[in-house]
């Protein structure tokens, strides 16, 4: 199937070409007939699908048609989970525009950069909206965004909207929305919340479902070594320095190791830097920027990376800590691999991560050889877990509750 064969009109064709695609993706093929058409759709596409191009291009062509008015207001919005996939969105979006005949203008609301800015930004109009959920409704309770003329909604990485907490607030961007618009719905899973979500808003959508039993590349070697919890960072230097790749994406579990983790390698001679939540976005966007441009050789990233990052011919990742679930497995790995090169993935197991590897094995439809790398042989013995005592239901406050509880206090003292 060729992308002439979708539907597409002459400008997009031509941006297909300047983007270097040849032949559309299994989800491209099945998305693009269908939005164009005008139907709600939810979309199960794994990362690396193609799933971007396949809104955005039938998108840009639909606004292409639509009512000009004397003043540009917010005809789509895109809205998702984190800043990062936010303005890759933003970029993907106009680099896709830059072939119409009537420019489009995107602009990226997000939280971390100067609210000001935007608000002039959309002073002087806009047809898309590639937002977060936080700051477009900080903007919406200035009174600043118009969305009375909405025509199309996508939701990209809605499972991870859910897995950050963002379902109160995706619930009240839904309401302030026109009821008369296209939804488009992009998951890498179709959970219980997701589909829930999807019965309150959307009209007899078409669900698509794309590489259900094929959830990893061909294109990746993946690799599992055991090693000792303590000697994960030798061996990660070694491994840097013998297999010499250009450069190194590395995940780990928190904010704290992630900046550990950077020194260290800082410390034997080896350029790394962290990122992660708690840097500001503007030195979020410093360092990717770094990254991508080949600035150094190591990013040692919390989950913020795993989803919608691209980074240009990324030869390979690492799990230094293991993920939590199978998804967010697949997702990591799929920082290497893209548009068609080759990559590797390598996970580093312990006596504690035997068997949560062995369920993310089962959940991806993968059975990986354990290797051991010489003078890094895990050893020891796994040691018998102790069952602590049952949790008492109610007696401490969780997080979101304590948050909920500041604000109402700070709120009472205003």
């Amino acid at each position: 199937m060729q992308f002439s064969s979708l539907g597409l009109t002459e400008d997009m064709l031509e941006a297909v070409r300047i983007a270097g695609y040849e032949t559309p993706s299994p989800v491209q093929q099945k998305a693009i007939p269908c939005i164009l058409m005008g139907k709600d759709l939810i979309v199960q596409s794994r990362t690396g699908t193609g799933k971007t191009a396949s809104f955005a291009l039938p998108m840009l062509q639909m606004l292409q048609d639509a009512i000009k008015g004397n003043k540009k207001v917010i005809k789509a919005l895109v809205l998702a989970p984190t800043r990062e996939l936010a303005m890759q969105l933003e970029r993907a979006l106009k680099t896709y525009g830059r072939s119409l005949t009537r420019p489009l203008r995107t602009i990226s609301l997000i939280g971390g950069l100067n609210i000001d800015l935007q608000i002039r930004n959309l002073h002087h109009g806009s047809d898309i909206a590639v937002a977060t959920p936080g700051r477009l409704l900080d903007l919406v309770q200035r009174h600043v965004v118009n969305l009375s003329m909405l025509n199309i909604l996508v939701i990209d990485e809605v499972d991870k909207m859910f897995d950050l907490g963002f379902s109160k607030e995706l619930e009240d961007v839904l309401k302030i929305l026109p009821s008369n618009r296209q939804n488009l719905l992009f998951s890498a899973t179709i959970t219980d919340k997701v589909n829930k979500l999807a019965q309150e808003f959307m009209k007899n959508p078409v669900l698509i479902k794309i590489d259900e039993d094929a959830p990893t590349s061909d294109l990746i070697h993946q690799r599992a070594i055991e090693v000792n919890r303590t000697n994960r960072g030798p061996l990660l230097r070694h491994l840097i320095k013998t297999e010499q790749w250009p450069q190194v994406l590395v995940f780990v579990s928190s904010v704290r190791d992630a900046d550990i983790l950077a020194a260290k390698l800082m410390e034997a001679g080896i350029e790394a830097r962290a990122f992660h939540g708690g840097l500001t976005q503007a030195q979020r966007i410093q360092v990717l920027g770094d990254f991508k441009a080949k600035g150094f050789k190591v990013l040692v990233a919390t989950d913020i990376a795993a989803r919608g990052i691209d980074i240009d011919k990324l030869p390979c990742v690492v799990n230094y800590d293991l993920p939590r679930s199978p998804d967010d497995y697949i997702h990591r790995i799929g920082r290497t691999a893209r548009a068609g090169e080759r990559g590797v993935a390598i996970s580093f197991i312990g006596h504690e991560g035997l068997a949560h590897f062995s369920l993310i094995e089962k959940r991806s439809h993968i059975r990986l050889p354990r290797e051991s790398i010489k003078g890094f042989e895990l050893t020891g013995e796994v040691l018998p877990q102790e069952k602590g005592k049952a949790p008492v239901k109610g007696f401490r406050m969780s997080k979101k509750d304590k948050a909920r509880a500041l604000v109402l206090k700070e709120g009472k003292k205003s």
